[in-house]
């Protein structure tokens, strides 16, 4: 069974550059083969239409690459594109090697904060796969919360090396998730793109169609993965603002971006509260470049300091 060919320009590191062997795919999670069809150059894929069909297919690539023994998801929840998600991963690992004077800080110096886990808990699975580090995972959806908190709990990779922490003031991004003693090398954030369910909607619908789809569900989403009062804009900008509390716990802040054009107010706000670095780290996947914004409060002597106490220099 031959490779589905992809051109997505990947990341050098991302082992889907090259497309999916279905061969080993059906090996690993036999069920997807009823999912499997022929696209018009007779390369074998999948009904990219059938939402079921895109959780099979995300299930078989975590189970056959990312040792994982179980992992299940909620009706209605978010189902991650496994390929682009592991993008922002290594494009984050690049940040910490360029941090660390060219060499990749030691994997178990790593801790990383994920903003919204959520019921698939995608980045922690592959950050601890690709690269050892350990995460704590935020949540506030209670069912997304549980569903992470089981697949974790589920998989001897991750067990160790994954804390979920429940987020109970939903006006809060940080607070009450980074605790006294805690330091963070890296955060990252996935955020709800949309204002409300109208916009939410209406913006599934057109992706749909620009992919040439039918079903405008398949990609699925719950209210809180999709939406906040103020849409992006507004919650990165939230997220700006707190981050200058933990100034000196966290080595870098990160969140995609899903507009460039938010940039630049994301600049000022930066701006307003003083971050001393900012980097704009984009991500080129196929005719689609996405993108997430960097920033540290750290000077060059702080961040030497945390160098040689947390990465050791890389030895």
């Amino acid at each position: 069974m031959e490779k589905q060919i992809n051109n997505s320009p990947l990341h050098s590191r991302n082992m889907f550059r090259n497309g999916y062997d279905f061969e080993i795919l059906s090996e690993r999670f036999p069920s997807i083969k009823q999912y499997f069809i022929k696209n018009k150059s007779g390369q074998t894929t999948i009904d990219f239409n059938n939402a079921d069909a895109l959780i099979s297919l995300n299930k078989a690539l975590l189970l056959a690459y990312y040792n994982l023994q179980f992992w299940e998801l909620p009706g209605g929840y978010l189902c991650p594109p496994v390929p682009g998600r592991a993008d922002y991963i290594h494009y984050l690992a690049d940040l910490l090697k360029i941090s660390n004077l060219h060499k990749l800080p030691m994997k178990t110096a790593i801790n990383v904060l994920d903003v919204g886990i959520g019921a698939n808990a995608i980045y922690p699975i592959i950050g601890v796969h690709e690269y050892g580090w350990s995460f704590v995972g935020a949540e506030i959806d209670e069912i997304a919360f549980a569903s992470a908190s089981t697949i974790i709990s589920n998989n001897k990779s991750l067990k160790s090396k994954i804390a979920c922490r429940f987020q109970t003031d939903k006006l809060k991004i940080f607070e009450n998730i980074i605790f006294e003693n805690d330091f963070f090398d890296l955060t990252l954030c996935n955020p709800p793109f949309y204002k409300n369910s109208e916009e939410a909607t209406q913006a599934n619908a057109l992706k749909t169609k620009n992919l040439g789809l039918n079903n405008k569900n398949n990609f699925g989403g719950k209210s809180n993965e999709l939406w906040c009062e103020g849409g992006e804009a507004r919650f990165i900008n939230d997220m700006v603002c707190e981050s200058k509390i933990f100034a000196h716990q966290v080595f870098w802040f990160t969140c995609l971006v899903s507009k460039k054009e938010y940039l630049k107010d994301i600049y000022i706000s930066l701006k307003a509260v003083e971050a001393i670095d900012v980097k704009i780290i984009e991500m080129k996947q196929g005719n689609k470049t996405s993108r997430f914004v960097a920033w540290t409060f750290l000077h060059e002597n702080q961040q030497a300091t945390w160098r040689k106490l947390r990465w050791n220099n890389g030895k």
